[in-house]
């Protein structure tokens, strides 16, 4: 069983620091945020990812949150795809083999409409990954909010259909489901897709009627039942932190998780 747990961003000043950081605090993984816009060189990237391979830190790599996929207006979705390709480029270049991103919005679109222009926007996106030969995949993640794409059904649909892998977002289906959540089934949903090590987000999180409001410290969703089902199934996962404190909650979670079973990092 491969455990693989640490923080969303850099627990330092810089992402090459916080490679260093990550090592020193226990931890084993990182993902790389680029919400805000993919602001890192190709040069860069690589120099992060010898960092990441010589301190067996694993990266992933977090795509803008500007992507809607199904937007009206066709210059927004041509940006957004422009913003996953530059995220998976620099991935490929860091060693970082899963870009993670929120697919896109309803709008006044239907389920079936909305799903139908994601996937063909993803099926080109693939092509170009394939023709460029970046080693990544598209990873889509679980949304938190009602108005967006990505229920756990048709995030596992979407993955399934265009053989990608995905990030399942313990903290969004929570709060999609008005404070519910079974573990249990969310991992039996995730288990006819056969990925050999499953992407996680974990956080707190405060929400409202219309779903997600804000990422918070652990306590609710509580992580012990998780924790309980991955040993019991013996899961390999990674978990990154989404939390307001990413590397103390990783170091929780990582706890937590001995007190049951010793791995190893």
């Amino acid at each position: 069983m491969n455990i693989f747990l640490g923080p969303a961003g850099s627990p330092a000043k810089s992402t090459l620091e916080g490679i260093r950081v990550v090592k020193e605090l226990g931890l084993n993984a990182m993902e790389v945020e680029f919400v805000y816009g993919v602001r890192m060189s190709n040069e860069l990237a690589w120099q992060v990812g010898e960092a990441a391979k010589k301190l067996d830190i694993r990266l992933s790599v977090h795509a803008p949150y500007y992507i809607n996929l199904a937007s009206s207006e066709k210059e927004k979705i041509a940006a957004s795809k422009k913003r996953i390709l530059e995220s998976c480029e620099r991935a490929h270049y860091m060693g970082a083999r899963l870009v993670v991103f929120h697919p896109g919005f309803f709008g006044k679109r239907s389920k079936e409409d909305t799903h139908d222009m994601i996937k063909n926007a993803l099926d080109e996106i693939k092509k170009i990954i394939r023709e460029r030969k970046w080693n990544v995949e598209l990873a889509p993640e679980t949304t938190g909010k009602h108005s967006a794409f990505g229920s756990l059904e048709e995030t596992v649909q979407i993955a399934k259909e265009l053989a990608c892998e995905l990030c399942v977002d313990f903290a969004h289906i929570y709060a999609r489901n008005a404070g519910k959540i079974d573990y249990a089934a969310v991992l039996d949903a995730v288990a006819p897709l056969h990925i050999k090590n499953l992407h996680c987000h974990f956080s707190g999180i405060n929400f409202t009627k219309a779903g997600e409001r804000n990422h918070l410290a652990m306590g609710k969703p509580a992580f012990e039942p998780l924790a309980k089902e991955i040993l019991k199934r013996k899961t390999d996962i990674t978990i990154i932190s989404e939390s307001p404190v990413t590397w103390k909650d990783s170091l929780k979670m990582k706890q937590i998780l001995k007190q049951g079973y010793e791995f190893d990092f």
